[in-house]
């Protein structure tokens, strides 16, 4: 692990938020889009660029881990709670209409309607943290399944070893699940001599064509979007104002991940968050230290500071803003009076449930699932579920793809 001035973590911190904020503006990268797109109109676009950094991610930090150049494992206690919270998470961000990751990047970008997703966002920490001690003894501890876990540490091989075989599940998983999509309907049963054993018979072969079929769409999509860098001729600086690929932005978010994790640990967003809602209440006059959420779990000592994930989370906001600058992709944007309640309510749901689960979409289904935390996991199932239940609500006149 690195041993680094005071000076030399600051910079360190605000260079990878300002990186985290570039990529995030540059290629739309949000979750919410990913999931709701995929759900609403089977759209990948962003959805692929999640997935191929949480690939890299898996790859570097099981690596790091085997090597030792990491802070530590982000792996909460797990148990329905991790689900349950996810779930209210996922519920707000979708109505909110951006992820913690997504927010803070058009807020950046100029968008009123995610600043004030931000401002109730922390009225929800503040909440959160003021009825942490009841939540203690009559949430958390009886919905508590284990102390923290991750995979890499249940297996009696390196975590590298692990990191590989996920990776490679995850690629057969996506290409069959791809490739699937991409076969012909099965005939109905009955509609042929014997349709009942044959069907039977035909499903292995079915499944391992659906599986070629994937990874050949796979393989041709990989070496397309990799011609892309090589044919385009325009120049540099055009390349850096127009939009950018979300799997450039995914793999991009893993690489720079990586640095963090050698430097301070996981990714995460919403904790950094709520120690920005304890330290300006302190500013205000508040006694945080002696509220024990901030003084003795995000603070831990109750000396109320400014740290070096605040100051990352705060550069993302800046580093958007000059992506978004440079592009001419600037401007106040204000949001229509009759959907206020959405950053509202939405806002609240997510500073809430971001710490009832804890962590949200970047800590779970980011570096929690890239880390294959046992809470990440099914906080990360509860986030989809809940992304899943709000677009169809939302989309209910209209239907949804899936």
């Amino acid at each position: 692990m690195p041993t680094l001035s005071p000076l030399a973590y600051v910079v360190l911190s605000v260079g990878v938020g300002l990186a985290f904020g570039i990529l995030l503006q540059k290629a739309r990268f949000c979750f919410v889009s990913a999931f709701r797109d995929f759900v609403a109109f089977k759209d990948t676009r962003v959805l692929k660029g999640v997935i191929a950094g949480v690939l890299v991610m898996t790859l570097f930090w099981s690596a790091q881990a085997t090597l030792g150049y990491f802070r530590g494992f982000w792996t909460p206690a797990w148990g329905l709670a991790s689900l349950f919270g996810g779930f209210v998470f996922g519920i707000g961000m979708t109505m909110a209409g951006g992820c913690a990751s997504g927010t803070l990047y058009r807020a950046g970008q100029g968008y009123v309607q995610f600043w004030i997703t931000l401002l109730f966002m922390g009225v929800g920490y503040v909440l959160f943290a003021y009825a942490f001690p009841t939540l203690r003894s009559v949430y958390f501890e009886p919905l508590r399944f284990g102390e923290g876990a991750t995979l890499y540490l249940a297996f009696p091989w390196p975590p590298a070893l692990t990191g590989v075989l996920v990776t490679a599940v995850l690629v057969l998983l996506y290409a069959f699940v791809r490739g699937r999509a991409s076969l012909p309907d099965e005939p109905r049963r009955g509609t042929e001599a014997g349709s009942g054993t044959r069907a039977q018979a035909t499903l292995p072969t079915r499944s391992l064509t659906a599986l070629g079929v994937g990874l050949r769409e796979l393989g041709e999509g990989t070496r397309t979007y990799l011609r892309g860098f090589v044919e385009d001729d325009r120049p540099v600086a055009a390349r850096l104002r127009d939009s950018w690929d979300a799997r450039t932005a995914g793999i991009g978010l893993a690489l720079v991940a990586s640095v963090w994790f050698w430097v301070y640990g996981a990714w995460a967003i919403t904790g950094s968050e709520a120690k920005w809602a304890g330290w300006l209440l302190a500013q205000g006059g508040v006694d945080v230290g002696n509220v024990e959420y901030w003084g003795s779990v995000l603070f831990r000592g109750g000396d109320i500071s400014v740290t070096i994930d605040m100051l990352m989370i705060a550069a993302v906001i800046v580093g958007s803003f000059l992506a978004a600058k440079a592009s001419g992709d600037f401007r106040l944007r204000w949001p229509k009076v009759q959907r206020l309640h959405n950053p509202v309510v939405g806002g609240l749901l997510m500073g809430v449930g971001s710490r009832l689960a804890p962590g949200c979409n970047i800590a779970n289904l980011f570096s929690g699932v890239a880390l294959l935390s046992l809470h990440s996991l099914l906080a990360g199932l509860g986030i989809i579920l809940g992304t899943y239940v709000m677009t169809h609500y939302l989309y209910r006149e209209v239907g949804c793809a899936i």
